[in-house]
């Protein structure tokens, strides 16, 4: 729900710091009236020396360990590609640095055009192979129009996780050890607990109930191939953006400088179906508005004021031209179906199965294996923990 653009106005306490306010889920302030995510933030960067001489240190470390397990291979590391900011940069950091990237991307069929122009563009140039994996076209239609029908928030979750598992399969079949992730809790923020969750119990609980076509080409990743992929594989996760200074404005320059890439309009837009995600069906269907993570992050960075980042928040959200008419085509969903349905009284993902108290139990050992880097150290602050579960 949009309220006054002025913060001075709203009756609803705002974190003093970004723009995190008390309906964000499983938020608490401090004396200061600082949010505990703004908290969260700091811990992550005095933990992994974030922009400092300690954390170009461990980074470096890292890219010396990428090298060595490399050598005599065609390549050192893997890096998920979307054409995106962040991944087309550390595509542009990888090379700079002296790595063997394989750039790895998952066609769920719903690129921009300007995305998949952005990927081919930095890999021509920079010279680096690409291993793509598309899923058919009807499979992903039929997930997709499986998570619409079950009205829950994660619309284009499948797309998250079938990322993650392609990068695990393709890290193990070519013996590669390092997987890059171009992801910034300093300049994209956290997302609040409880918001977004999905692992591959839920997706396929979900299609099973609503789809109908089996899924052929969609790379699921199940609880014991994720367990397989950090116990046995011991694939590590490198997140360069957590150890260095990054600023995606920065960023964006430099690729469009060097490289001609083209800027998409938003955070997660280079993908139809995340836009639609992000800029209709959860703003309308479940109040939940998830440019707030990102604008409280450049908030904190000093990149743009709070009253601006709460103007901007409270702003309807860009709509792509023909967008809707596009979701209901691809989906076979007249009119009638799609109102009905974004009406409908929204459902949560524990209303059905899921991995989420398993991954509460065995807690300790993820503990592990996150301080590894074997898996996300986000998964582990995000799923191994009992959270609120409301948007």
């Amino acid at each position: 729900m949009l309220l006054d653009p002025n913060i001075e106005n709203v009756g609803i306490k705002v974190c003093t710091k970004c723009i995190y306010d008390e309906r964000v889920s499983s938020i608490n302030f401090d004396g200061d009236g600082v949010c505990n995510y703004c908290h969260q933030i700091e811990m992550l960067k005095n933990q992994y020396g974030t922009g400092t001489n300690r954390g170009y240190i461990k980074l470096e470390n890292y890219i010396k360990e990428m090298r060595k397990h490399g050598r005599n291979k065609p390549y050192d590391c893997i890096i998920g590609v979307s054409g995106g900011t962040d991944s087309s940069y550390l595509i542009h950091l990888a090379k700079k640095w002296g790595l063997r990237p394989l750039a790895v991307h998952y066609d769920n069929t719903w690129n921009s055009a300007i995305a998949t122009t952005n990927i081919q563009k930095i890999l021509s140039i920079l010279d680096v192979d690409l291993h793509t994996h598309v899923v058919k076209n009807t499979e992903i239609d039929d997930i997709l129009r499986s998570f619409f029908l079950a009205g829950v928030a994660e619309l284009d979750a499948h797309t998250d996780l079938g990322y993650a598992f392609l990068l695990r399969q393709v890290a193990a079949k070519y013996g590669i050890r390092y997987i890059l992730e171009g992801h910034s809790f300093v300049a994209e923020g956290i997302t609040p607990l409880g918001r977004n969750y999905f692992d591959g119990r839920y997706i396929k609980s979900i299609h099973q109930q609503f789809g109908v076509l089996k899924m052929e080409t969609y790379p699921l990743m199940t609880f014991w191939r994720f367990l397989k992929s950090a116990l046995f594989n011991q694939i590590k996760f490198i997140r360069p953006f957590w150890y260095i200074k990054y600023s995606k404005k920065n960023a964006q320059k430099i690729l469009s400088d060097k490289y001609n890439w083209k800027y998409y309009g938003g955070h997660h837009l280079e993908n139809r179906i995340t836009n639609f995600a992000h800029s209709i069906y959860l703003p309308q269907k479940f109040n939940c508005d998830m440019r707030n993570n990102t604008l409280s992050a450049r908030v904190r960075n000093g990149e743009l004021s709070r009253t601006g980042a709460w103007a901007e928040y409270n702003t309807p959200p860009l709509i792509e031209d023909d967008l809707i008419t596009y979701f209901k085509k691809r989906l076979n969903l007249c009119d009638k179906q799609y109102e009905e349905i974004m009406k409908a009284l929204p459902k949560n993902w524990t209303e059905y199965p899921t991995y989420k108290k398993r991954f509460e139990r065995m807690r300790p050992l993820f503990h592990i294996l996150a301080k590894a880097n074997l898996v996300p150290m986000s998964f582990y602050l995000k799923y191994c923990f009992p959270s609120k579960s409301d948007l």
